[in-house]
């Protein structure tokens, strides 16, 4: 065991999931406030779904967090803070595309200014951009029952893994803490979902799932790669849609069901069964970083490689199926 692991490295985690599981179920109640996500022509769900499940997510994370001394940069929980307010200001009223891009690049730019002065300004300024991408494919991928909550639960669990074999056992309990709050969430979200996340939980979850994946990199406790790779079912999703997107003229930020994920749920194979798919190369992905980590470069890249190669295959594959209608199981 990691020196320093017991008692707060181990306690955090179980907090994170305790306060996360009492906020999800008080807000699942009838005395809780009503924010709710109306069924629209390009929604996979039926009827209204309360959306204020990210709050309770954050709200357990943070109060994990205080009992931990973890040495985090203060731009993560700031930036954190920031985005759940804003993100829960827009799930309530909604508001302007622009304050909220204004949001997550506060929050991007907090976060790599850091950088600035070991690594450059051009460095600085790709992770910011990378971070803004990666704030915003978390929300594009959250748009079934516990996809988005599963695959928090799997990437922070495994960056918490690496991290603790790594001998920073306080940084794994942080990441630990978030995928203990995501198990919680999904004990109401996955299918049937009683409570959606909203933007008040994807939005700071992929801040998150970047600025920490950053962070393991630059205190050197995995290469630059690895958190791409943990997040890759996500990353390749997103970024291929939104090429595909722009290539035609369309408004990319509208909300649409062009989403590889969202064609599985609509060809038949339903909101459960297309969690634990993507479940399963969550899992695949991790445990091949896990893998890799201990190979030499060349490797490394062929694992890569490997990946790309599956999910340009798995893409062709559902280009070719013509989506159905079925989005109810």
């Amino acid at each position: 065991m990691t020196d320093g692991f017991f008692p707060s490295t181990a306690v955090s985690p179980f907090i994170a999931f305790v306060v996360t599981f009492i906020l999800i179920r008080w807000l699942t109640g009838s005395t809780a406030p009503r924010v709710l996500d109306h069924a629209n022509d390009r929604s996979l769900h039926t009827g209204a779904v309360r959306r204020s499940g990210g709050l309770g997510m954050m709200l357990g994370i943070a109060v994990s967090w205080i009992a931990l001394p973890v040495d985090l940069p203060a731009a993560i929980p700031l930036g954190v803070a920031l985005l759940a307010l804003v993100s829960l200001a827009d799930d309530v009223s909604g508001l302007p595309v622009p304050i909220r891009l204004l949001a997550h690049g506060a929050a991007a730019a907090g976060f790599s200014l850091l950088l600035l002065e070991t690594h450059g300004w051009a460095l600085a300024l790709l992770v910011a951009l990378a971070m803004v991408w990666m704030i915003n494919l978390y929300n594009f991928m959250d748009g079934s029952d516990g996809l988005a909550g599963g695959m928090a639960l799997i990437g922070f669990a495994c960056y918490g893994l690496i991290a603790w074999q790594a001998g920073d056992a306080f940084f794994a309990a942080a990441n630990f803490c978030i995928a203990a709050a995501a198990a919680a969430f999904l004990v109401f979200n996955f299918h049937p979902a009683r409570i959606f996340m909203g933007d008040a939980g994807a939005i700071p979850l992929g801040f998150l799932a970047g600025s920490l994946g950053a962070t393991g990199w630059l205190t050197a406790v995995w290469p630059a790669w690895l958190p791409v790779l943990v997040f890759s079912p996500f990353i390749a999703d997103a970024s291929v849609t939104l090429a595909k997107r722009c290539l035609k003229g369309e408004k990319f930020w509208q909300a649409h069901r062009a989403h590889y994920y969202q064609r599985l749920v609509q060809s038949g194979l339903g909101h459960r069964n297309t969690a634990l798919f993507g479940y399963a190369l969550m899992l695949g992905a991790s445990l091949s970083a896990l893998w890799a980590l201990r190979q030499d470069s060349a490797v490394q890249a062929g694992v890569g490689a490997l990946w790309i190669i599956l999910y340009l295959g798995m893409m062709l594959a559902s280009e070719r199926r013509r989506p159905g209608c079925r989005t109810g199981d």
